[in-house]
């Protein structure tokens, strides 16, 4: 992936990865309309205290969590870490 794709938003993405199960299950559309989700601060299938987490994240520097869902209904993550060093977008089976 390339973060050229993905605009400005509300804190650095670092080096994108995606795991081999998410290259296989999701299309390569799918991670970067996810991806600029993410980065935008739309956490997707989040419960209310873990989008409070993921804002309160933005501030303090701590890791961020967001959970999407493909059209077919797959569910999928991205991670960003709290050093901001790496977002990884992964398949809950991954983690």
């Amino acid at each position: 992936m390339n973060a050229a794709n993905i605009p400005m938003g509300l804190f650095q993405l670092g080096i994108l990865v995606a795991t081999t199960n998410a290259m296989r299950t999701l299309t390569h559309e799918e991670m970067i309309a996810a991806l600029r989700r993410h980065h935008s601060g739309d956490w997707g299938d989040l419960t209310d205290a873990d989008k409070a987490a993921n804002n309160t994240a933005l501030v303090d520097g701590s890791r961020i969590l967001s959970i999407y869902h493909t059209a077919n209904g797959t569910s999928f993550w991205i991670i960003t870490e709290a050093d901001r060093s790496v977002t990884t977008v992964l398949l809950p089976e991954d983690y």
